[in-house]
């Protein structure tokens, strides 16, 4: 059993922390359809591996090798899901169901400068307003704040869209035929 070197166990934990960060980032960027970006993050992500593993290897019978690499895979997912929440990548379809459909919470939504589309539906207690609004993720906590001091009491879905394509004829970047593509992750491919 070779002695176990003091900075080993925390070279095996950075490279943990490393390569399962980026990973955490590529899988995003596979999601959003931009391969190129997934590519190169995988190279990196797939050589530190091999250097956190082949530490790993070299030091296996020692138990503080081992919860170097575990301690590394943990905090490398916890700092992966927050660079991920920092980045705030792609777009999100918001549904909002309001039961008073006298009180327009779509034109509410329009004043604070969303662009909404508002559907008539009929719910169990009588007619209800639908509003659907695809936004960028960074948008997404400003809407849902707004919704809420609109209409306190509505029902809001989020969903991740796969493809959005905004109007060209609009003010301002949300309806540039380039952040359509962008949104789909066509100038990624």
């Amino acid at each position: 059993m070779a002695d176990l070197p003091w900075y080993i166990p925390l070279l095996i934990f950075v490279a943990r922390i490393g390569d399962v960060s980026l990973g955490t980032v590529r899988m995003i960027f596979v999601i959003a359809g931009w391969r190129w970006r997934a590519a190169g993050l995988g190279f990196f992500e797939v050589l530190i591996w091999a250097l956190a593993v082949g530490g790993l290897i070299g030091y296996i019978t020692h138990p503080v090798a081992l919860v170097a690499y575990a301690g590394g895979f943990a905090s490398g997912n916890l700092l992966g899901m927050s660079i991920e929440r920092r980045l705030a990548l792609g777009v999100r379809l918001v549904r909002v169901i309001h039961r008073d459909a006298d009180a327009s919470l779509s034109a509410a939504l329009r004043d604070a400068g969303y662009r909404v589309t508002r559907v008539e539906g009929a719910g169990r207690d009588g007619p209800v307003e639908i509003a659907f609004a695809v936004v960028r993720r960074r948008a997404l906590p400003g809407l849902l704040s707004h919704i809420h001091r609109v209409a306190p009491e509505s029902v809001v879905t989020v969903e991740r869209a796969e493809y959005a394509s905004m109007s060209a004829t609009g003010p301002g970047p949300a309806s540039s035929r380039w952040w359509g593509m962008r949104l789909a992750g066509r100038l990624g491919k």
